[in-house]
């Protein structure tokens, strides 16, 4: 059976993307990234797929007048690499209702809080205004409401006294790097599945162990 195909968009650092990597390298995943998008030319996770030799481009919203243009050429990129699974990882868009349904079902996205608390940004320092004693992470599908897709998996660190933004940030960006590409390997295995709305799950996934 061939391994899945797997697209990437990132902004950033692409800390997720390298944990992605490294678990395919490792057999960890039944899958493949074959392909690399950002939408920021200077994010330093392409650096990740140029040491591994995955092919990635640029698709700058900012060359955009609007969003549906930008959703437009995204999507003939993505579609370019035919991809069985397109994963969001700190990709910092917001995509429009008919892009998200044309990847229905194959789309996943790594947003650090446990949804559905804390959608949108400044996740960590609203935990801690709110004195949280948990935060985290959530992988979920992606569809058109904004970070309020059927939740697949979460992972939960503790929120202490002496915490602030970065430090939290830091804590959860551990658990994130071990629960993306369990979940990834999940999907690629046929073990979970978006189904009428929610997750089916396929063959019942192993209990995360940190």
């Amino acid at each position: 059976m061939a391994l899945a195909r797997i697209t990437v968009l990132i902004s950033g650092r692409g800390s997720n993307l390298a944990a992605l990597i490294d678990a395919a390298n490792a057999g960890a995943i039944d899958g493949a990234i074959t392909q690399v998008i950002s939408n920021r030319p200077d994010a330093g996770g392409l650096a990740h797929a140029e040491r591994n030799g995955i092919a990635s481009c640029i698709v700058d919203h900012r060359a955009f007048a609007t969003r549906d243009a930008f959703d437009a050429a995204l999507a003939d990129a993505i579609d370019a690499s035919e991809p069985d699974l397109i994963v969001l990882a700190g990709f910092m868009r917001i995509l429009g209702a008919p892009f998200v349904t044309r990847y229905a079902g194959r789309m996943l996205n790594i947003h650090p809080s446990l949804l559905p608390a804390y959608p949108g940004t400044d996740t960590h320092g609203r935990a801690l205004a709110d004195r949280a004693t948990r935060h985290g992470c959530t992988v979920h599908f992606v569809t058109p409401d904004v970070d309020g897709g059927p939740i697949i998996a979460q992972a939960d660190v503790p929120v202490l006294a002496d915490d602030d933004a970065a430090t939290l940030a830091a804590r959860v960006l551990e658990v994130e790097h071990r629960l993306l590409p369990q979940v990834v390997g999940w999907f690629c295995a046929g073990r979970v599945a978006l189904e009428n709305g929610g997750v089916r799950i396929v063959d019942s996934p192993s209990a995360l162990v940190f």
